[in-house]
Formats: structure tokens, C-alpha cells, sequence
């Protein structure tokens, strides 16, 4: 009896697969390299995500020393619809809110009010909105509520000056987030927090103001997104230097932000202790967004490429307000926290989905 030939795929899904199989040939050959330090590597995630975590924060701190201005500009151009994707992923679609019609029409409009007016008062609306309809206590769907009320009217009463502080304060949320994503069985995730702390307190101190000069950090490049720009929006009336300290501190936390939603949290949740490789990340966005959702975020990630090659400062300026919705679904997500106190990871584990399913997942 011959055995019947194994299925392959079609040559167009080969063709798009082919750079991430290169991808997973890159990181054997550099674990291979590596030698017998990949082992523990391999085996010991909490590990992994400290090492990680502290040298991509390390990688953010060079960057917003001597290249804050191009990091400011390129750094949404490059990280932007990858981080929005992980931040709707593990935030929303992996805890299994959008099966929640009325939590998820709540929020939604509300999120959706916000994109078109950009006014920040709906996005803690929203909040609010989650944490009432959120499964805990009364207590604290009546605590989160009014603090959402109190933030509702601040936005209400001055606007632009909520939406530069939270322009700053939702890159810390994304690191507390992480910090609260799963129960800890160590003390190694207290190295990427020391090492974001002490590089904010690094940058803020002054210390490196000479550096800044003597790198040329503060050159009016790239056209339209030198410093003075960035000034006005992430430092306005801060007097001398603060306020440039302010813009590389918001810089180095942006970056980080990033990295906790490209490399972090996907570590974090997922069941499992060793990594996957990039073929099986892959297989797993599909499985959560579905073949077309995937395919329009990847022709959004190459339209902004795109867009940017030609203007960045229009690219940057489009990509920020086309996602403003995002760093307010991360405060959804806190509310829910709150409230629920369950962490955003083990939705599909507690639906009782079975093992080998969830790791492909």
C-alpha cells in the first residue's frame, strides 16, 4: 500500500513564508553560536525575558543618547503596526474580550469617538465604561469609575495638556502591564525594570547633556521632526533644558514601549517555557486575526514604509492619529485588570482549550 504524499503548501504561501523561515535559519545559526549558553537561553523563559528586556532597554538608551531625533521619527514608521497589532492581540483578542458584545460595543464606539474627534476625553470614557461592565466587585467597578470620571472631566477642562501627559504617562502603562502579565516564580524581571528606571533617571539627571552636544544628538534632522517640534508637543512652557530632557526621556520610554509589546509580552504569554520559532509566531497571528485581518495589517506596515520614503513627517503624523485609540485600550485593559484581577494571559487556558492547542496559539 503506498503512503499517501504529504500535502504541500501553495507556492504564493511558500514564497511569503520563505523570509521567515530565513528569519528562523538566523537565530539557529546565532543560537549555534552561541554555544553552551543558548541552552539555558532555550529553556528558562524567565531568564530569556530578562536578558532580552535588559538589552533591548540598553539598545533604547543609545538610541535616545545620539539618535533621539531619528528614533522619534522612524521609531512609529518601523515599530508602529507591529506594536498596535501585539497591543489589540494580547489586550483584547487573547483574553477573549471581543466575545463580550456589550464590553466590546462599549468600548468600541467610545474608542471609535475618540479617532475621529482625538479629543482624549472618550478615550477615559472608555475606561470607565470597561471597568462598569467588568466582572468583580462593586467596590471596585465604583473606584475605577470615578477615577475615569475624574480623568473625563481634567480631558474635558484642558485637553491639550491631558493629552501630552498621557502621551508620556501610556508608555509607562505598557511596562506595567507587562510587569503585571503573569505570576513571577523569580526575581530576574527585576532587571529590566531597574535597568528602565535607572536609564530614565540617567537622562533626566543631566549628566549626559555633553554627550548630547558633543554627538550632535540635537541636530535639526530629520526635516520637520527636529527637536524644537518635538518641544512643542511632548515639553510645552518647560523651561531650558528639562524640557529636552523631557523629549529624550519620552524618546528612550517610547522605544521600550515597543520592545514590550514586540518581544515581552509575546514571551509572557505564552504556556510554554522555550521559544517558538517564527514560522509557528506566524501560524499563531493567523490563528488569532484570521488570513485577511493579518494580510491588511501587513499592507499597512508597508503603505506606511512607503509613505514615509516619500514624507516620514506626514507618515509619522498619520500613523499617530490613525492609532490614538491604542494607549486608551491599554487603559481599558488596567481597568480590567483591576476590576476582574485576572491577567491578561490564560484566557484560552481557563476556557479549557487543550494543551497542544494553546501552544500553537
Amino acid at each position: 500500500m503506498t503512503a499517501a504524499p504529504i500535502p504541500q503548501p501553495p507556492r504564493v504561501t511558500r514564497a511569503l513564508t520563505a523570509p521567515v523561515r530565513g528569519l528562523d535559519r538566523l537565530r539557529w545559526l546565532w543560537l549555534k553560536a552561541l554555544g553552551p549558553l543558548a541552552k539555558p537561553l532555550v529553556r528558562r523563559r524567565e531568564l530569556r525575558v530578562a536578558v532580552a528586556g535588559t538589552s533591548l532597554i540598553g539598545l533604547a538608551l543609545l538610541g535616545a543618547i545620539f539618535l533621539p531625533m531619528w528614533l522619534l521619527a522612524l521609531g512609529p514608521i518601523v515599530w508602529g503596526v507591529p506594536h498596535v497589532l501585539g497591543d489589540v492581540r494580547y489586550l483584547w483578542v487573547r483574553p477573549g474580550h471581543h466575545r463580550r458584545l456589550a464590553l466590546s460595543a462599549a468600548v468600541g464606539v467610545s474608542l471609535l469617538i475618540l479617532s475621529v474627534t482625538a479629543h482624549p476625553s472618550w478615550g477615559f470614557a472608555s475606561a470607565g465604561l470597561a471597568a462598569l461592565l467588568a466582572r468583580g466587585a462593586w467596590w471596585k467597578k465604583a473606584l475605577a469609575a470615578a477615577v475615569a470620571v475624574g480623568l473625563v472631566w481634567v480631558a474635558w477642562r484642558h485637553s491639550f495638556w491631558t493629552a501630552v501627559v498621557f502621551a508620556h504617562a501610556h508608555n509607562l502603562i505598557g511596562v506595567a502591564l507587562w510587569w503585571s502579565w503573569r505570576r513571577r516564580m523569580g526575581r530576574l524581571h527585576w532587571l529590566p525594570l531597574a535597568a528602565f528606571v535607572a536609564g530614565g533617571a540617567l537622562l533626566l539627571s543631566g549628566w549626559i547633556d555633553p554627550l548630547l552636544y558633543w554627538a550632535g544628538a540635537l541636530d535639526p534632522r530629520p526635516s520637520g521632526l527636529d527637536v524644537y517640534y518635538h518641544l512643542g508637543a511632548l515639553a510645552p512652557a518647560v523651561p531650558g533644558m528639562l524640557a529636552v530632557r523631557l523629549v529624550l526621556l519620552f524618546c528612550f520610554a517610547q522605544s521600550v514601549h515597543y520592545a514590550v509589546w514586540v518581544r515581552l509580552v509575546p514571551e509572557e504569554d505564552r504556556p510554554r517555557e522555550t521559544p517558538r520559532t517564527f514560522a509557528a509566531t506566524l501560524r499563531a497571528l493567523r490563528a488569532d486575526f484570521g488570513a485577511p485581518l493579518l494580510a491588511l495589517a501587513f499592507l499597512a506596515a508597508v503603505g506606511l514604509a512607503g509613505w514615509a520614503a516619500w514624507d516620514v513627517f506626514a507618515a509619522r503624523h498619520g500613523y499617530l492619529r490613525a492609532v490614538l485609540f491604542h494607549g486608551h485600550l491599554e487603559l481599558v485593559a488596567a481597568a480590567l485588570l483591576f476590576v476582574e484581577g485576572t491577567r491578561p494571559r490564560g484566557a484560552t487556558e481557563r476556557a479549557g482549550q487543550p494543551a497542544h492547542t494553546r501552544d500553537a496559539a
